[in-house]
């Protein structure tokens, strides 16, 4: 997500985040669209931390930072994870093409009103083009 372009880019398929698929939505489909200064904030899922993720958001001039354990209430993600699940159960889409259809459907839902509330609702400040956690 951006503040300034919203939701950027995202990847479905089915199961859990291997490490190198991660690395490659990050290297493929990421790293292309972040600009210098932009600020990537993760939690510490074990895919998230696979050689490899830093230096293709480094080598754009972008910056990671990785959340303190155990503290969903700090990643903006989760509220946009909230909002997606709340279009699955309203279109209950019953087989995996219908439910692939209906999370590109739902994530053009996110609007960058959604964002920039989001950030706020978990303690981002916006300074001056800088993203900084408050605290």
């Amino acid at each position: 997500m951006s503040l300034k372009a919203g939701f950027l880019e995202g990847l479905s398929f089915t199961g859990g985040t291997p490490g190198d698929v991660f690395l490659w939505f990050i290297e493929t489909l990421l790293s292309p669209v972040l600009w210098r200064g932009a600020v990537v904030v993760m939690d510490n899922l074990p895919a998230h931390k696979v050689d490899g993720v830093r230096q293709a958001i480094e080598a754009v001039g972008a910056r990671l930072l990785y959340l303190s354990p155990y503290s969903p209430d700090f990643n903006p993600i989760e509220n946009l994870w909230a909002k997606l699940k709340g279009h699955l159960r309203a279109v209950e889409a019953r087989t995996p093409e219908a439910l692939h259809e209906a999370i590109s459907q739902g994530l053009t839902l996110i609007t960058l009103q959604d964002v920039r509330h989001w950030f706020t609702h978990c303690c981002y400040l916006i300074l001056e083009k800088r993203l900084c956690p408050c605290g």
